[in-house]
């Protein structure tokens, strides 16, 4: 008998989307502070 063909959790690709979630609280405020540094020296620079 061939054995039955059932889909584990170990067989199914790791997404992308899935991987990234958990390190949203680091990664969004570091890059709210970078883009804020980039417009406010831009600023400072025109000026």
């Amino acid at each position: 008998m061939s054995k039955p063909d059932h889909a584990t959790p170990h067989d199914q690709p790791q997404d992308v989307v899935e991987s990234i979630v958990p390190l949203m609280p680091i990664v969004l405020p570091v890059a709210g502070a970078v883009l804020m540094f980039l417009l406010a020296f831009i600023a400072i620079f025109m000026a």
